[in-house]
């Protein structure tokens, strides 16, 4: 199992894009950010195989989700359903906020659906206390006018001091 960095290409690859220019709004953004070091792309390789996936935004127009100086956003955190159970999910997590806070966070936020309890219960056991707010809409879920999708049901926006 390796944890690394991965690039915004790998990410269009991952999604499904041959080319930027083709890619939905949500995936343009996450591409530029990449680019542009605002964003990071954790992965979780196993045996040259993608199994997880894991980004990091530093800086966001919200800045309950992520300041660019103290607070950053995790978000599209996804582990291969065959392979959650294991501790890979949280080895991943666990390396991207050591990360942060040799970067100089303070703390990081990600969202969860108040429905899923099984993610809650991985977010509260890493750390994940503290409910900053319900959320309507995902400032890095973006539409044709890259403007954030809102979402009939809310969710919470969940804070860990790192």
């Amino acid at each position: 199992m390796q944890i690394r960095n991965g690039t915004a290409e790998e990410l269009l690859k991952l999604w499904g894009y041959q080319d930027v220019n083709i890619a939905t709004p949500t995936a343009k953004f996450f591409y530029s950010n990449l680019s542009v070091g605002n964003a990071i792309f954790w992965t979780l390789d196993n045996d040259g195989e993608l199994i997880g996936e894991l980004y990091v935004f530093l800086d966001l127009e919200d800045k309950d989700f992520a300041d660019g100086d103290k607070r950053a956003y995790l978000c599209a955190f996804r582990v291969k359903k065959e392979h959650r159970g294991h501790g890979f999910g949280s080895s991943l997590m666990k390396k991207a906020l050591v990360d942060l806070k040799e970067r100089g966070f303070r703390n990081a936020t990600i969202g969860v659906e108040n429905d899923e309890l099984d993610n809650i219960r991985l977010y509260r056991h890493l750390g994940f206390n503290t409910k900053i707010k319900d959320c309507h809409y995902d400032p890095c879920g973006l539409d044709e006018l890259m403007q954030p999708v809102y979402a009939e049901n809310s969710w919470w926006l969940l804070l860990k001091d790192l």
